[in-house]
């Protein structure tokens, strides 16, 4: 299906929605200064207000949509929306971003909702460094809802581990290992610098590649990458695959497919762009879905051609408050 095409070309066929800018986890590269001042009620998008701009988004040709936060699972409705979201007619490819603690209680209810994929964010194998990184003890919880995830059937399974040097770089053979013995897909994340501090926690996919060839499995061959922003590939005897994901030293934008919606209301055009739309301001003032899709349209047309943190240094919002 043709999506909206953006002013350079490129078929914009994904939609990625965060929920809520709320979560139970406090993650050292999301909430650098371990809390934000959350969204007040009122200005967080109803239910019903993002199942409307969902609906104009996919008459406009998006086909693709993940649910993001914050942590998605923590707002209440969160299955019947899902559910909602599936009633759509175009709607391809329906999947969510979590940090996996509640998935436990959620797995078999989403998926009975029609939630055809998850994303669980890992950073660390290691429970004490996991305490450290997300501010919260709750790996056990994590590993539980991975577990909950694969025994209901969600396939692929993604394992998505933000690498930071000198962290958790120790870790990148452990994490490569569990492709091997596990049908997961292990994605290897650069670190995003979204604010003018933790530069220097920046490990390059180049170097990642470099340690795990080094393991001794056998070389990585790479895999058909579909239309997401990873490069995937898999050791010949391995369960699963590897993806990495290298959006700072080889950024992938001039293939970008996706654009935002956060909780607020703002449509974003680039994840690392202060560059913002109000969507929620228009919908508000009773503007009709024709002239909703034309705001998109137009929206989308302005897309830049590819991300500017090396110029702006820092981003005004945290990730919390725009969605992974």
């Amino acid at each position: 299906m043709v999506g909206i095409i953006d002013g350079h070309g490129r078929n914009i066929s994904y939609l990625r929605v965060s929920v809520t800018d709320r979560c139970n986890f406090r993650c050292s590269y999301c909430m650098p200064n371990g809390h934000v001042s959350w969204f007040p009620k009122d200005e967080v998008l109803s239910y019903e207000e993002i199942l409307q701009i969902i609906r104009v988004a996919v008459n406009a040709g998006i086909s693709k949509v993940r649910l993001t936060g914050g942590e998605p699972l923590v707002r209440q409705g969160i299955i019947q929306f899902v559910a909602d979201i599936k009633k759509i007619a175009g709607v391809r490819d329906l999947s969510m971003t979590t940090n996996g603690s509640l998935l436990s209680e959620f797995a078999m209810p989403l998926k009975r909702a029609g939630l055809d994929r998850v994303n669980i964010s890992l950073d660390t194998l290691r429970k004490d460094r996991f305490s450290q990184i997300s501010g919260r003890n709750m790996f056990g919880e994590v590993i539980k809802g991975i577990e909950s995830a694969k025994q209901v059937g969600f396939e692929p399974i993604k394992l998505n581990m933000v690498v930071m040097n000198g962290i958790n770089t120790d870790e990148l053979i452990d994490f490569a290992r569990i492709s091997i013995d596990k049908p997961f897909e292990v994605r290897f994340i650069e670190y995003m610098p979204v604010h003018s501090r933790g530069r220097d926690l920046l490990f390059p996919t180049s170097r990642i590649k470099e340690i795990i060839n080094a393991a001794g499995w056998g070389k990585l061959v790479e895999q058909p990458s579909g239309d997401g922003p990873a490069t995937i590939f898999r050791f010949s005897k391995g369960r699963g695959s590897i993806g990495f994901i290298s959006a700072i030293t080889d950024h992938f934008c001039n293939h970008c497919n996706r654009i935002r919606l956060t909780a607020d209301g703002r449509l974003k055009l680039c994840l690392l762009s202060n560059a913002e739309v109000d969507i929620k301001g228009m919908l508000r003032v009773g503007v009709s879905e024709a002239d909703l899709e034309k705001l998109l349209r137009r929206s989308v047309w302005q897309k830049p051609a590819q991300h500017d943190l090396n110029e702006v240094q820092s981003c005004r919002r945290g990730m919390s408050q725009t969605g992974g």
